[in-house]
């Protein structure tokens, strides 16, 4: 896991975040290691912001995203629920405290012993949308509450999980639902996820007018859903962007579910974590490639973490991260087309190109903000380079 454990020293600051004062307190210079820099209050302005423009709506935390115990036990502190997909990740949250109905297992194809550790310990919402997912909680876990997720994506979505996760909403699901009233089980509700990284206002009212339907043939079937999880794929970095979302959310519950029996879930990721990390990065080696008439043409910079590293959201995140120095007074100084490379022997390792940067130096750092999603948790010391230290900070 990432992070440390949860017993890792906070540092406190006042008003804002000092980026380049905590690299010069730590050193940098001195460490091989790239710095893994998590401003906590990020998050916790991230929960205030989400209770002001989706106040119907409860926020489970998608763990996966990133899975560090200090966040993890942050959020726990501060109410939210926990969007979990493994019993490693059940396992996880239940240590801080968290009441199973606080908890949805938003997988919907589980392994039989990650389904017997939520039964014994009552985690009792759970996705499903295939009939082999209902006749093993038939025979694994009978009483729980089963969680109908559909297939309803954007048009427009960083990654798209439609391919993989999700019944037709039109056919397959009420067949579903037929199926588990057969075998004696409780549909509680539905679910669906438009995609991560969410870029469609419609797709939302797309999804809940589709679950309103699926409440409906519930109701015919004898069920009383009151639950619906209406996904991810709220942005991290642009709280404006999320408001227009929480706007077109606010206005389809409204319209198709009026009544505030239902309770409504969501399972952003991204949005709590994304903003809240800043990675600093050292040029350990330094490249200048040059054309036939001799001419300095791209210079290549080598850092201390790369896309086995942190930067793994480059490729299975599609993230386009974007680097700044730390220099002083360098807008006087001329800007050089520059490449940037991770530290592996592998060619694939490569961060970011066709950018430009002043003439830099080894030793010299690179600072990345939104670094808090989809990073960490993935990270792998291949080639034998360690992982970034993570240092955590909170506003007093």
């Amino acid at each position: 896991m990432a992070g440390g454990s949860p017993e890792t020293q906070i540092q406190f600051y006042e008003r804002e975040l000092n980026i380049r004062r905590v690299i010069e307190e730590c050193d940098l210079q001195r460490l091989d290691q790239a710095l893994n820099i998590c401003d906590l209050s990020s998050v916790e302005r991230k929960l205030r912001l989400w209770q002001r423009l989706l106040p119907r709506i409860k926020p489970f935390y998608a763990v996966k995203c990133n899975d560090d115990p200090v966040v993890v036990r942050l959020l726990a502190e501060l109410g939210a629920g926990f969007d979990c997909a493994s019993k490693n990740e059940v396992k996880l949250v239940l240590g801080f405290d968290v009441p199973p109905e606080r908890i949805i297992f938003a997988n919907p194809c589980r392994p039989v012993s990650h389904l017997e550790y939520a039964k014994e310990h009552q985690v009792a919402n759970g996705t499903v949308d295939n009939e082999f997912e209902v006749y093993k909680l038939h025979t694994h876990y009978p009483n729980s509450n089963l969680i109908v997720r559909f297939k309803s994506e954007a048009k427009e979505a960083q990654c798209p999980l439609g391919d993989k996760f999700g019944c037709d909403a039109d056919v397959d699901a009420a067949a579903l639902m037929l199926l588990a009233k057969s075998l004696d089980l409780k549909v509680t509700g539905t679910s669906f996820h438009v995609g991560s990284g969410c870029s469609e206002l419609e797709a939302y009212d797309r999804a809940i007018k589709k679950a309103k339907n699926l409440f409906k043939f519930g109701a015919l079937l004898g069920y009383d859903m009151d639950f619906l999880d209406i996904g991810g794929g709220f942005p991290g970095s642009d709280d404006g962007k999320f408001e227009k979302i929480a706007e077109s959310v606010n206005t389809s519950v409204q319209r198709h579910f009026p009544n505030e029996r239902v309770r409504i879930i969501a399972e952003p990721g991204r949005f709590f974590v994304a903003a809240a990390c800043t990675l600093v990065c050292k040029i350990h080696a330094k490249r200048e490639i040059r054309n036939e008439a001799g001419k300095l043409d791209t210079v290549m910079y080598y850092l201390n973490d790369g896309v086995y590293g942190s930067f793994n959201c480059i490729l299975y995140d599609h993230q386009v991260v974007t680097a700044e120095h730390y220099l002083d007074n360098a807008d006087s100084l001329p800007q050089l087309k520059s490449l940037i490379w991770g530290p592996s022997c592998d060619a694939l390792d490569k961060i970011s190109e066709d950018l430009h940067l002043p003439n830099l130096n080894r030793g010299d750092l690179l600072g990345f903000r939104n670094m808090g999603a989809y990073t960490m948790p993935i990270a792998s010391p291949f080639n034998g380079f360690e992982l970034p230290k993570t240092l955590y900070f909170r506003a007093i």
